[in-house]
């Protein structure tokens, strides 16, 4: 998987990139002529008052070894490509293989432009000096987004009390402007929902319910179709609450191998009005041309 080189169609994406800082604005930021959705819209997330584009970019496919096999310089290169194409939302994660990777890949990108957001694992003894670590991996003074990573039990609003706190902090102290989890079982889903501390949900979403969320308290619960109406009751609720919602897990965790399953899963996400914005791991220039064609193919026949 590992490779340096490039396709002839992102050389010249790139070298748009770089021609010059007039360049350096990404397509569109949802601004068309003809008036359509298209993936490079600044959406609104919940009653936030932050935006991001509609099709986000996750660093972290199998827990980034994806993106960490193309090579710090293809993935630069990647994340410049994806930003030429109108995606200014990145998505990474303390817990990803691509976490120190951000700042460089970012660099040169104008940071009012962007919407960044990363995940925390675990109960870092020093809460804050976590999140500064945060910011110094991104090259930021700030992140638009940070979530508490990976909730499965029922009571993790109570458990993880003294982190939520410290994303409190954090946020009176400007390093944050939003703070949200991403949940990885239905019970934790149903907790976020019911929290008012819950800003932005990163809900695993698509119509097959492969890598959905369960009512076991695991991350990698076996799951079906019959496990979305629970998950879409939730959304539905968190939407009614003014939350922020990003659907993940579109191409069921790289299972969709078959371009019909992928097909089904975008045409399903955008005309569910279910989520704001989706983000996607991406390998390759092809793979976000592809969704991005998806999506934006989807969102003109909704």
């Amino acid at each position: 998987m590992k490779s340096s080189s490039f396709t002839r169609r992102e050389f010249f994406g790139h070298t748009a990139a770089v021609a010059g800082s007039a360049l350096l604005a990404p397509l569109a930021l949802g601004e068309n002529a003809a008036g359509k959705r298209t993936h490079a819209d600044q959406v609104e997330l919940g009653k936030t008052g932050l935006k991001s584009s509609r099709l986000g970019f996750g660093a972290g496919s199998n827990s980034g070894h994806v993106q960490k096999a193309l090579g710090q310089d293809a993935f630069n290169r990647l994340i410049r490509y994806a930003y030429d194409q109108g995606i200014t939302y990145f998505d990474c994660a303390q817990a990803y293989e691509t976490f120190e990777w951000m700042g460089p890949a970012l660099k040169g990108l104008p940071r009012e432009k962007l919407f960044l957001q990363s995940k925390v694992p675990g109960k870092p003894e020093d809460v804050l000096a976590t999140i500064d670590r945060h910011r110094k991996a991104f090259d930021t003074d700030y992140l638009d987004s940070l979530l508490i990573h990976c909730m499965v039990k029922d009571n993790w609003t109570d458990d993880m009390k003294r982190i939520m706190d410290g994303f409190n902090e954090a946020k009176e102290k400007k390093w944050i402007r939003a703070k949200g989890v991403s949940c990885h079982s239905l019970p934790a889903l149903t907790q976020a929902q019911e929290s008012d501390w819950t800003e932005i949900h990163l809900v695993r979403l698509n119509p097959q319910g492969v890598w959905m969320d369960t009512p076991e308290q695991t991350w990698n619960a076996k799951s079906g179709p019959e496990n979305v109406p629970p998950v879409v009751e939730q959304l539905k609720k968190m939407r009614a609450r003014g939350h922020g919602i990003i659907g993940m897990k579109l191409c069921g965790n790289g299972e969709f191998t078959k371009a019909e399953d992928r097909e089904k899963a975008m045409r399903y996400v955008m005309r569910s009005g279910l989520t704001d914005a989706v983000v996607v791991g991406f390998k390759s220039a092809a793979e976000v041309d592809e969704a991005i064609e998806r999506m934006n193919r989807a969102l003109t026949e909704a």
